[in-house]
């Protein structure tokens, strides 16, 4: 496989990343979405939300300590980025509340949540380094097969430690099957020299 097809996979990969979601969210209900995302990776959001009057929609992105990366009440468009310091579950939250006056409908949501490649702005990089088409393409398809590598080396590393866990509890319970074997094979010569001695003192065996 030569560099055009590499650079074609690597693209076609690319661009089926880029999905935006649309859900909707009753009255006074809370609906989360949750990501796992890797170390050092730029996330980038952008949402909408459904005119419905008498109600507000606040939005909050977390990780798993509780940490809040966004938060904003009453919104209805806009955008949201953040850098991840560690590899962690982040949530994203959309409530819903009424207000006075407000009715019961279902409120319209639209988010198109990016990290890693798809998040950066190659447009402005383009315009800030004075870059052609061309050599703006290659960079996302560099920055891409980056990403693709590290995916690859942290599911590398994950296996290892599956690997070792595993090793470590093979080890554990053999050295415990080791042991009670030992406790039984103890267990047993007691009672056989117990039941000799006992069948010597009733002088049922010489």
């Amino acid at each position: 496989m030569d560099v055009f097809h590499v650079f074609f996979v690597l693209f076609a990969i690319y661009i089926t990343f880029s999905d935006a979601l649309m859900f909707h969210i009753s009255p006074n209900t809370k609906k989360c979405l949750r990501e796992e995302i890797h170390k050092d990776v730029l996330v980038a959001g952008e949402y909408a939300i459904s005119d419905a009057p008498g109600q507000k929609v606040n939005l909050a992105v977390t990780d798993s300590k509780g940490h809040i990366l966004y938060n904003k009440e009453d919104i209805k468009k806009g955008k949201f980025a953040f850098t991840t310091e560690e590899y962690d579950m982040f949530e994203v939250c959309f409530e819903a509340k009424m207000t006075t006056g407000g009715h019961g409908s279902d409120t319209e949501v639209t988010l198109d949540l990016k990290h890693g490649v798809e998040a950066k702005q190659y447009d402005d990089l383009a315009k800030a380094e004075k870059l052609k088409p061309l050599e703006v393409e290659l960079r996302r398809l560099e920055d891409l097969s980056k990403s693709i590598v590290d995916d690859f080396e942290y599911m590398k590393a994950r296996e290892k430690e599956m690997r070792d866990t595993n090793e470590s509890t093979h080890s554990r319970v053999m050295y415990f099957s080791i042991f009670s074997m030992c406790c039984l094979l103890g267990l047993a010569t007691w009672q056989v020299l117990y039941l000799r001695r006992y069948f010597k003192a009733k002088k049922l065996i010489e």
